[in-house]
């Protein structure tokens, strides 16, 4: 399972519109068959920083998902929101695969 985390720099006078954009992503992931697990915008902090997090089984599974999100109505009305409301002004991809386990408490 590999953990797919986008950081978005967000025009910060576009909150609103970047939690619409979120908000749609939170129906089409899903579909598209990915397990999203959320997006999150700016609270405290940085006001330009957001993310968007969820997990997919492989690489290539990872390949047919996007295919799959240009082709949804809702995917595809979303990234032409994006461009025309210009709120992303940067977004970069990193994959991640848990290496770890959570503890199960000290035994001792």
């Amino acid at each position: 399972m590999l953990t797919c985390i986008i950081r978005y720099h967000i025009d910060p006078t576009k909150h609103a519109q970047f939690a619409h954009y979120a908000r749609n992503w939170g129906t089409a992931i899903p579909r598209c068959g990915a397990d999203l697990i959320g997006y999150f915008a700016p609270h405290e902090g940085s006001s330009t920083l957001a993310f968007g997090i969820y997990n997919i089984p492989s690489l290539a599974e990872y390949e047919a998902y996007r295919a799959c999100l240009a082709a949804d109505p809702l995917g595809r009305d979303n990234y032409a929101f994006a461009q025309s409301e210009k709120f992303l002004l940067r977004e970069d991809r990193t994959f991640l695969k848990c290496v770890s386990t959570p503890q199960q408490g000290d035994t001792k």
